[in-house]
C-alpha cells in the first residue's frame, strides 16, 4: 500500500466516516475518535487496500466493529457505576482499588469478546453472578444443553488464553 493511497481513502472518507458515526453516537467527539481508531486498522492491514472496490462499505465494516466494542465498553462502565452506587455509604475502598477492579472488568471482557453474544451472557451469569446453569436457561429461555454448551466454549476459550 502506498501512502498515496491511503491518504487518497482518508482525505475521500474521513469526513464522511465522522458524520456517520456522529449520527450513530450524538457525540462529534466520540465519532472523530472512532474515525481515526478505523483509520488506525486500515494501517494494520494494508495488504486488503490495493484491491478495494468499495472502500466506504469496508470503513463501515470496521467502524461497526469499533462502534459495538464501544457500546459494550460503554454498558460495563455503567454497570459499574451502578454497582458502586448500589454499595452502602458506609463502605470504603480505596480509588486505587476501584481502578483496578474497573481494570480487570474491562480485560475480562477483552477476553469474553471472542464468544458470541449469548454465550458471553451464559458466561457471565454463571461466573459473575453465580447462576446455575437451570437458572441462565429458565432466564435466558434456552435449553440446558445449550446453556452447557456455551460454559464449555467460555471455558475453551478461557484455556486457550492462559496457554
Amino acid at each position: 500500500m502506498s501512502t498515496a493511497t491511503l491518504e487518497r481513502l482518508y482525505v475521500d472518507n474521513h469526513a464522511w466516516l465522522c458524520l456517520w458515526l456522529r449520527r450513530r453516537l450524538d457525540c462529534g467527539d466520540e465519532a472523530a475518535d472512532l474515525a481515526q481508531d478505523t483509520f488506525l486498522r486500515v494501517l494494520r492491514k494494508p495488504e486488503e487496500l490495493p484491491g478495494l472496490r468499495e472502500p466506504r462499505a469496508y470503513l463501515t465494516t470496521i467502524a461497526r466493529g469499533l462502534l459495538n466494542d464501544y457500546w459494550r465498553r460503554r454498558s460495563l462502565e455503567q454497570a459499574w457505576l451502578e454497582t458502586l452506587a448500589a454499595l452502602p455509604a458506609d463502605f470504603d475502598v480505596a480509588p486505587e482499588r476501584l481502578v483496578a477492579m474497573q481494570q480487570t472488568l474491562h480485560q475480562l471482557d477483552a477476553m469474553l469478546s471472542g464468544l458470541a453474544a449469548k454465550a458471553r451472557q451464559v458466561f457471565v451469569l454463571s461466573q459473575l453472578e453465580g447462576l446455575t446453569y437451570v437458572e441462565i436457561a429458565t432466564r435466558m429461555k434456552l435449553s440446558d444443553r445449550t446453556v452447557k454448551r456455551y460454559m464449555a466454549q467460555g471455558f475453551e476459550l478461557c484455556l486457550a488464553l492462559i496457554d
